[in-house]
């Protein structure tokens, strides 16, 4: 498991998660891009704080569309508060390395799969959980990518969230296969667009770096 930890029955419900995590995602994180994450952990550590600051407002974002969902709502109600929590951890994180914390536009990857989202519904609410459990999927992949590279706390902090961005994932694809109404066969279709779509971002050159950055072009620019 890339260095991981994972004796014991929840080391082993980890690895199983990860297993699930790779098998989801069309393509692993290059290389380059790990290796320029460790040099560039203040960055890094910014763009994740305001990635998990994202992620709640997708929660709420969710609950304000669709607020006759029960399943959905009470699901997203949960998940805002979580991702809320990781953010107040890595903006503790990021007040003791002194870094301050700026809010940061969409990056490339996010603003790709936002632009991909159908605007009818359905098809709409099945689009945004996919791409959230893409984006979720990703996160836990990089997550267990970088951990054994960074200093013992920052890797513990790391470690922790697996578990939780492995779960996130299955849920929102879950909700996609229940909320949504669509049959599995164009659900699966259309799965199959987006995982491509993120693979491509993922291992194309890009120009910023950012959390969900893909392979570091040639004058990898600032974040």
């Amino acid at each position: 498991m890339s260095g991981t930890q994972t004796s014991g029955r929840g080391g082993t419900d980890l690895a199983n998660g990860l297993d699930a995590v790779r098998s989801f995602l069309l393509a692993p994180t290059p290389q380059s891009w790990v290796d320029t994450a460790v040099e560039r952990l203040p960055e890094l550590l910014l763009d994740h704080a305001n990635c998990e600051l994202k992620a709640a407002s997708t929660a709420l974002g969710l609950i304000y569309r669709y607020p006759e969902r029960s399943a959905l709502v009470h699901r997203m109600s949960r998940l805002a508060r979580e991702e809320l929590r990781h953010f107040e951890q890595v903006r503790r994180i990021l007040q003791d390395m002194c870094v301050p914390f700026e809010r940061l536009s969409a990056s490339r990857y996010a603003g790709t799969l936002r632009e991909a989202l159908r605007r009818g519904e359905p098809q709409r609410l099945a689009d945004l959980l996919l791409v959230a459990a893409l984006i979720e999927a990703r996160s836990c992949e990089r997550f267990a990518a970088i951990a054994p590279r960074l200093p013992d706390t920052l890797q513990t902090f790391y470690l922790s969230l697996l578990s939780s961005e492995a779960r996130h994932f299955e849920e929102y694809l879950a909700l996609a296969r229940t909320e949504c109404g669509l049959a599995g066969e164009e659900l699966t279709a259309r799965l199959g667009e987006l995982q491509r779509l993120e693979a491509e971002l993922i291992v194309s050159p890009d120009p910023q770096f950012r959390f969900h950055s893909g392979a570091p072009q040639k004058g990898f620019g600032p974040i």
